[in-house]
C-alpha cells in the first residue's frame, strides 16, 4: 500500500504523457526519511494517550458516585484534569497534524522535520511529569489548562516552540500540487488549509501575550491568553477531521458524492473564516467582552459553513452498502463513530444555558469526533508507514467501544446538566441531590470507563502493529 516517494515533485512532467485524472481522495506516503518523521509523530500521539489515560481512570473515578469517596477532591482532581486535557487533545491533535503534515511535504529541511518532533516530544514530557516535581496550583483556563509550575510551564513553553517549528517546515517544504486539481490536490489543499490555520493561530498567541496585561490573576490571564488562539485552533483541527472523513471514506469504498473541487471549495470556506480572527484582534481588545464574544461567534458559525455540507455528503455516501474487508472495518467504523459523535456534539452546543456540564458534554462529542477521525486514519496509514495491518476483532471492535462509550459519557453530562450539576468540579463538590443527578453522573461514569476501555485498545492495536513490524525486519 506504500506510495512511490513522489511528495514535492511535479504532477506531470514537460515531455511526458499527462497522468490520467485520479479522483480518489488518498494520498500517497512516501518511502523515504520523511516516512521515519511521519512515524515519529505517530508514536508521540500514541505515547500522549497513554499519559492521558493514566490520569483519565483518576479523572472519571473522581465524578462517579460511590466511588468519587475514595478519590480526593479538590487540587488532586484538578491537576489530573489539566495533565489529561493537555495530553488527550493538545498534544494528541499536534502530533497528528504533524504525521499528515510530513506526508504531505517535500524532502527539503528533513532536518527541521526532526527538531519539531524531538522539541514538541521534550515538552510534552516536561508536561506530563510536572504533578510529580513540587506544588502544581491548576489553573482551569479554557483551551489549554494550565499548572502553575515550572516545570509544566516551561514544557508548554518548549511545546509552544515544537509546534511552531512543525507549522513553519509545512510551508518552508510544501508538497506541489497539479493543475488537475484531483482527489489527492483536495485533501493536499485540505492539509495546507490547516497549516494556515495554525500559523493564524500562533499569530494570536503572540498577540494575546503581548495585549494581555501581565499583573492579573493567574486564572484570568490564562483564560484571556488563550482565549483567541484556542478559538481559531479549533479550525485546524476541524479541517484535519474533513481530510481524514474524505480520506476514509475512499479507502472503505463509500466515497463522497462530491468532486474534488466542490472538497477544495467546502475546505477553502472552513480556511476563510480563519481570516476573521485578525479583524477582530484589530478592533477590540483581548480583555474586552466585544473580543470574547466574537471569537465565540467566530468558531459557533463560521466553522458551520464548511461541517455542514460535509457532514450531509458523508452521510449519503456512508448509507450506500458495500462489501468490507478485514482491512476497512477498522476504518469503518472509525468514519461512523466520528459522524456521529462529532454530529451530537454539535446538537447539544444548541443547548448550553449557563456553567454547567452541559459545556464539556458538547465539546467531548466534537473533540471525540475528531480523534476517532484521526484514530481511523492512524489505522490506515500503519502499513503505510512500514508497520503492520490493523486487523482483527480488537481493531474492528475499539471505535465502536470507543466511541459508544463516549456517547454515554456526553449523555450522562447532559442528563445532570439539566439538573445543574456544576463543570471542573468533583467528589463532594458535585452536591449531587437528586436520583435524576446520581443517575446522570453514574452513567457519565460508565462511560467515561468504556472510553477509556477503547483508549487503551486503540494503543493495544498501535504498539502491536509497530512490534509485529520490527519483529518481522
Amino acid at each position: 500500500m506504500s506510495g512511490a516517494p513522489t511528495a514535492g515533485l511535479p504532477r506531470q512532467i514537460a515531455g511526458a504523457p499527462a497522468r490520467a485524472r485520479d479522483d480518489r481522495f488518498d494520498v500517497a506516503v512516501p518511502t523515504t526519511e520523511q516516512r521515519s518523521i511521519a512515524a515519529g509523530w505517530l508514536l508521540l500521539g500514541v505515547a500522549a494517550l497513554i499519559g492521558a489515560g493514566v490520569f483519565s481512570i483518576l479523572l472519571v473515578l473522581a465524578r462517579t458516585p460511590f466511588f468519587a469517596n475514595l478519590v480526593p477532591a479538590g487540587d488532586f482532581f484538578r491537576v489530573a484534569l489539566v495533565v489529561h486535557v493537555d495530553l488527550s487533545v493538545l498534544v494528541w491533535f499536534v502530533s497528528m497534524a504533524g504525521m499528515l503534515w510530513t506526508i504531505d511535504t517535500s524532502p527539503r529541511s528533513l532536518w527541521l522535520g526532526w527538531l519539531a518532533l524531538w522539541v514538541t516530544g521534550l515538552g510534552t514530557l516536561f508536561m506530563a511529569v510536572a504533578p510529580f516535581t513540587g506544588a502544581a496550583t491548576p489553573v482551569m483556563s479554557n483551551y489549554v489548562p494550565v499548572l502553575d509550575n515550572d516545570t509544566f510551564l516551561y514544557g508548554l513553553v518548549v511545546f509552544g516552540v515544537g509546534f511552531l517549528l512543525l507549522t513553519l517546515r509545512s510551508f518552508v517544504a510544501p508538497a506541489r500540487m497539479s493543475l488537475q486539481l484531483d482527489g489527492a490536490d483536495a485533501l493536499r489543499f485540505g492539509l495546507k488549509a490547516a497549516a494556515v490555520s495554525s500559523a493564524v493561530a500562533l499569530m494570536a498567541l503572540v498577540w494575546s501575550a503581548a495585549d494581555v496585561p501581565r499583573e492579573l490573576d493567574a486564572r484570568t490571564y490564562y483564560e484571556l491568553l488563550f482565549w483567541g488562539p484556542g478559538h481559531v485552533i479549533q479550525f485546524t483541527w476541524t479541517l484535519l477531521m474533513l481530510v481524514a472523513w474524505a480520506w476514509l471514506a475512499t479507502l472503505v469504498g463509500s466515497p463522497l458524492p462530491l468532486s474534488p473541487r466542490v472538497v477544495v471549495l467546502v475546505y477553502a470556506i472552513g480556511l476563510v473564516s480563519v481570516f476573521a480572527a485578525p479583524l477582530i484582534y484589530l478592533n477590540w481588545s483581548v480583555p474586552s467582552v466585544e473580543h470574547r464574544k466574537m471569537m465565540t461567534w467566530l468558531m459557533r458559525f463560521g466553522g458551520g459553513l464548511a461541517i455542514l455540507p460535509m457532514v450531509l455528503a458523508l452521510a449519503v455516501a456512508l448509507a450506500r452498502r458495500v462489501a468490507s474487508t478485514p482491512a476497512t472495518r477498522p476504518l469503518r467504523a472509525s468514519l461512523i463513530a466520528s459522524l456521529l459523535l462529532f454530529s451530537t456534539g454539535g446538537v447539544l452546543g444548541f443547548l448550553i444555558e449557563g456553567s454547567d456540564v452541559r459545556v464539556p458534554a458538547h465539546y467531548h462529542g466534537s473533540i471525540v469526533g475528531v480523534t476517532l477521525a484521526l484514530m481511523g486514519l492512524a489505522y490506515a496509514l500503519l502499513p503505510r508507514l512500514g508497520y503492520r495491518e490493523a486487523t482483527g476483532r480488537i481493531a474492528n471492535w475499539q471505535p465502536w467501544i470507543y466511541g459508544g462509550g463516549q456517547l454515554l459519557h456526553i449523555l450522562g453530562l447532559m442528563w445532570s446538566g439539566g439538573y445543574g450539576v456544576q463543570r471542573k468540579v468533583a467528589g463532594a463538590e458535585q452536591t449531587l441531590r437528586s436520583t435524576q443527578e446520581v443517575f446522570g453522573m453514574g452513567l457519565m461514569g460508565f462511560g467515561g470507563l468504556l472510553a477509556i476501555v477503547g483508549g487503551v485498545l486503540f494503543v493495544w492495536v498501535v504498539l502491536d502493529s509497530v512490534v509485529a513490524a520490527r519483529r518481522a525486519r
